[in-house]
């Protein structure tokens, strides 16, 4: 799964997004691409329980 994550700016983000896709999913893979503002996460959760994971931590998906 692949999301636009336009609030994230900075290392400490790119850590609470990684923290909270693995609160979630302890084996999940989170690849983060800071310039683009891009979360690649690989898990068994379906997108719906990321997105709200992540909005809820403060990070709203586009």
């Amino acid at each position: 799964m692949e999301f636009n994550v336009p609030d994230m700016s900075c290392g400490h983000c790119a850590g609470v997004i990684t923290k909270t896709v693995r609160q979630l999913d302890a084996g999940a893979t989170v690849t983060i691409d800071l310039p683009a503002k891009k979360v690649t996460v690989e898990t068994a959760q379906d997108r719906q329980t990321v997105v709200d994971a992540l909005t809820e931590a403060g990070y709203p998906t586009h």
